[in-house]
């Protein structure tokens, strides 16, 4: 019989549990508290966690198991999304404008009530992206910024945080177009986090946290 498990919570200064810790209810919720500075986001990555929280909740850290990833030489690219890339419609830039990008990111969604991009966490990842470790790509329709998305990268891994779009298709040309990139400058891997249709529709899939969490000791230096 598993013992049960416990929320743990961070102390001042305290290093973050073993991720096998996690709950398995809700799926990957490791602990609550601490804070957002550099140094323990940073150190939330390179563990395989991330702060997931709402307005009004403390700082919750999460490490799902399993994990959605992309394998930048898995991407797959839709005819009719190439068909899309091909008529050059959007400008694609990377950190060109990410205070606006996270900022949209923020922004209300259809049929969700909040964000859980708090102003804590905006200025956290401004923060991060000031000292060389956040970056932004945007995609850009005749002068106009209409998608985008940011997140962190650290050696050969990308953390994908949050991706937004004010026209058809922007998000997904922006993001196919960064893995692009990725590949070619070494990329091994990017995180997406949680599962979703839309990433599984361009070449994610689940891999177990322990086969992520040792990914990232390979890769994530």
């Amino acid at each position: 019989m598993k013992s049960p498990r416990i929320l743990h919570t961070l102390a001042p200064g305290a290093p973050f549990p073993p991720v096998s810790q996690a709950l398995d209810e809700p799926n990957g919720l490791l602990a609550v508290g601490g804070d957002l500075s550099p140094q323990r986001l940073l150190e939330a990555y390179r563990r395989g966690i991330f702060p997931w929280y709402s307005e009004g909740q403390p700082i919750l850290w999460w490490s799902p198991d399993p994990r959605l990833v992309l394998f930048p030489s898995e991407l797959r690219i839709s005819r009719s999304l190439r068909k899309v890339i091909n008529k050059g419609m959007f400008r694609i830039t990377v950190d060109q404008a990410f205070p606006e990008v996270i900022s949209a990111c923020a922004g209300p969604r259809e049929g969700e009530p909040g964000t859980w991009i708090t102003s804590p966490m905006r200025e956290a990842y401004l923060q991060l992206h000031r000292l060389g470790w956040a970056r932004s790509v945007e995609a850009w329709h005749e002068g106009r910024l209409v998608g985008g998305l940011y997140g962190v990268a650290i050696g050969q891994v990308f953390f994908g945080e949050s991706m937004f779009y004010r026209m058809a298709n922007a998000s997904k040309v922006a993001f196919v177009t960064f893995v692009e990139q990725l590949r070619e400058g070494g990329c091994a891997l990017i995180d997406c986090q949680v599962t979703t249709p839309h990433l599984l529709s361009l070449g994610a899939r689940e891999i177990s946290r322990t086969e992520f969490v040792e990914n990232l000791g390979r890769w994530c230096r």
